[in-house]
C-alpha cells in the first residue's frame, strides 16, 4: 500500500522538489500552498488520482483546521508530515527592519508549523507510527547580518523539534530537523520582494545547494528504516562555510 505524505509549500523550491520526487517513487502526495494554478499543475503533472491539493494560507489558523478536516479519506493516514513552507523577508538591521515583515516570518514560520503540527500529530500517534520533518536552515545555528528574526524563526523550529522528539518518545513517531545552508530558489525573490536581478546576485559566483539536493536528503531521512531516526540535517553547499556564512566566489 502505497504512503502519503502532506508537504506544506509545495508550489516551488524545497516542497516542490520533494513532491517530485516522492511521487516517483510510489507515494500519495498530499500538496499545499497559497498558489492554486502552480498546485493544480503539478496535480495534472504528477497524477491526479495520487495527488489531493489544498489552497489555504498556512498563517491562518481556521483555514489550516478546515484543510485538514477535509482530507478525503484515502489520503488520512499521513506517515510524513513535511513543515516545508516558509519565507525570508527583507535583510534590513533590526532597528529598522518592518515590523509587518517580523510578524509575517513568525506567524509563517513558527505559528503555521505549529498548527500543521499539533493537527496531524494524533494521528501518528494514534497509529503508533508517522515522521515530522521540520526545514530550518543554518540560519538557527549561526548569525549573520540582517538575519535577525529570520534566524530566530529557524531556532525555534530547531529547538521545537528536539522537544517535539523527546514527547513523542515510545509513540513511535519520528521527528527530523533539515538544516540547509545556501540553495538556490525562490526563497531570495521572495525576501528581496520580487526583485530577480537582486537575488541573482546573492549566488553570483557560486554553486548553491539546489531544491533537488535537498529533496534527495528528505526522501533519504524518510526512507530510513523504523528504528532509526535522524534528528538533525546541516548541509552547506561546499562553497560555504559557518564564519558569518562566508561564501568563496568563482572570479
Amino acid at each position: 500500500m502505497a504512503k502519503t505524505i502532506l508537504i506544506t509549500g509545495a508550489t516551488s523550491g524545497f516542497g516542490k522538489a520533494s513532491a517530485e520526487l516522492f511521487s516517483s517513487n510510489g507515494w500519495r502526495l498530499i500538496l499545499t500552498g497559497r498558489r492554486k494554478e502552480r498546485l493544480l499543475d503539478l496535480r495534472e503533472k504528477l497524477g491526479k488520482e495520487a495527488v489531493h491539493v489544498a489552497v489555504f494560507d498556512i498563517r491562518d489558523r481556521r483555514q489550516v483546521e478546515t484543510m485538514v478536516k477535509e482530507i478525503p479519506q484515502e489520503f488520512e493516514d499521513i506517515d510524513i508530515l513535511l513543515n516545508n513552507a516558509g519565507l525570508a523577508l527583507g535583510l534590513g538591521p533590526a532597528h529598522e527592519t518592518d515590523l509587518d515583515e517580523w510578524e509575517n516570518m513568525v506567524d509563517t514560520n513558527i505559528k503555521g508549523l505549529l498548527y500543521m503540527t499539533r493537527l496531524i500529530l494524533p494521528g501518528m500517534v494514534a497509529r503508533r507510527k508517522g515522521h515530522v520533518i521540520n526545514l530550518g536552515s543554518i540560519a538557527g545555528n549561526w548569525p549573520y547580518s540582517g538575519g535577525n528574526t529570520y534566524g530566530a524563526t529557524k531556532a525555534f523550529v530547531q529547538q521545537f523539534s528536539r522537544n517535539l522528539r523527546t514527547d513523542l518518545q515510545g509513540t513511535g513517531v519520528r521527528v527530523t530537523n533539515i538544516e540547509p545552508g545556501l540553495a538556490e530558489s525562490e526563497f531570495s525573490i521572495v525576501r528581496f520582494g520580487g526583485d530577480v536581478e537582486k537575488a541573482a546576485k546573492v549566488y553570483e559566483g557560486t554553486q548553491p545547494l539546489t531544491p533537488a539536493d535537498i529533496a534527495e536528503i528528505i526522501y533519504w531521512t524518510a526512507c530510513r528504516p523504523a528504528h532509526v531516526n535522524i534528528n538533525s540535517v546541516e548541509v552547506m553547499p561546499t562553497c560555504q562555510s559557518w564564519g558569518n556564512f562566508s561564501i568563496s566566489r568563482d572570479k
